[in-house]
């Protein structure tokens, strides 16, 4: 118990250091559209990028069963390597299209960092997967928002240093599943993944519940995180108040890796099911509130993000375990790595929509269309 225990805060901390990668792009944004000249709007352009490398990578990593014809701690550490050099790229004199190449290849071997983590805490978590998972989810949540952080620094603050910060930090995480981290008792040595049999597993009720309420959780999941610094700022300028963007935003993100770990425990009690649905249900009300929400004080208008935020992640790493627990044995890898492909794809509609609705609608209106996602997806689950 004291070796899987030793062997799960490495996991953690490794994934929570490399997946700073994700969101290091948005945390400079303001920078970059000062240094290039470009539109608020081109971070749904910088956000997709990521999350299109990221469902790409997925299929090739699954398509070559990378993770399992190979050792997945090697996988990990090459993947991680690999992704601090994209997101490294930026720091130099580079055009848009470039980052969003350098980008789209950070996601790509994301793909090799956080569903090969997942894999890694499987091969020693028979038992308890689910709380294990709770913690993943959160290692990725705060690495998520770690780049904001960075950004809030004042003191001699460079851009550049963000981005240097995170992809050393991505290496170091990737030594230290390394060096640190054996082969799982549990691992399978080769799981071929059959997409022929893809329609079969969404066959089963409970696996296609489970994924339609993981669905509607993509769907303003990201979509929510790449806006919360766009929304800060909004509220700034209409309320002519200065506000902390960097800062509340790594608060705002952060903390929802806390939401991931008690609703880990909660499930134990209540099951994963009814957790995630109430989760998913709470973040769609705060949809529908966001209209009021520039009208409150800015305390309040902080609090309101914060606890949007928990629950908007609270649910993640349940629809993970729901959808494994309920997908056959010999077609878990397939049906794991499209409902994965499906849920990012689900985000860059999202995010996309959202930067054109920017343009044509009213700040305050613009986040009601997020409430698509946890309407349907509860729906989805009580339909079943």
């Amino acid at each position: 118990m004291k070796q899987k225990t030793h062997i799960l805060t490495i996991i953690v901390l490794a994934q929570f250091m490399c997946t700073s990668l994700w969101f290091a792009g948005n945390a400079v944004m303001p920078d970059l559209i000062v240094k290039l000249d470009l539109q608020s709007t081109d971070l749904g352009y910088i956000t997709s990028s990521v999350q299109f490398g990221f469902i790409i990578g997925t299929l090739v990593y699954a398509a070559f069963t990378i993770a399992d014809r190979f050792h997945p701690s090697n996988v990990f550490l090459i993947s991680a390597m690999l992704g601090a050099i994209a997101n490294l790229l930026i720091v130099l004199d580079v055009s848009f299209s470039q980052i969003l190449i350098f980008r789209f290849l950070t996601g790509f071997f994301l793909a090799g960092i956080y569903p090969v983590g997942m894999k890694i805490a499987a091969d020693y978590f028979e038992k308890g997967l689910g709380k294990a998972l709770s913690f993943l989810v959160g290692a990725l949540v705060l690495g998520t928002a770690l780049p904001h952080l960075i950004a809030s620094i004042e003191v001699s603050y460079d851009w550049r240093l963000v981005l240097i910060i995170t992809s050393v930090l991505a290496v170091l995480g990737g030594l230290l599943i390394k060096l640190f981290v054996g082969e799982g008792p549990f691992r399978s040595k080769l799981q071929v993944p059959k997409f022929r049999s893809i329609g079969l597993v969404f066959k089963n009720k409970e696996f296609r519940a489970a994924s339609f309420g993981y669905f509607g959780h993509m769907w303003e999941l990201y979509a929510f995180w790449a806006f919360v610094p766009i929304i800060l700022a909004q509220y700034s300028a209409y309320h002519l108040t200065a506000v902390n963007i960097s800062l509340f935003s790594f608060f705002i993100i952060g903390l929802g890796g806390m939401a991931c770990v008690f609703g880990g425990y909660l499930s134990e009690y209540w099951g994963s099911k009814k957790v995630a649905t109430w989760a998913l249900g709470l973040s769609g009300m705060f949809c529908l509130l966001s209209p009021f929400m520039f009208q409150i004080p800015l305390p309040f208008f902080i609090v309101f993000l914060i606890f949007w935020g928990l629950v908007v992640i609270a649910d993640s790493p349940l629809f993970s375990s729901l959808v494994a627990k309920n997908a056959k044995t010999e077609l878990k890898g397939t049906a794991l790595t499209i409902v994965t492909c499906i849920g990012f794809a689900i985000t860059i509609v999202s995010i996309q929509l959202i930067s054109f609705l920017v343009e044509l609608v009213s700040f305050k209106y613009v986040y009601l269309i997020l409430v698509i996602g946890p309407g349907l997806g509860v729906f989805a689950l009580f339909k079943k």
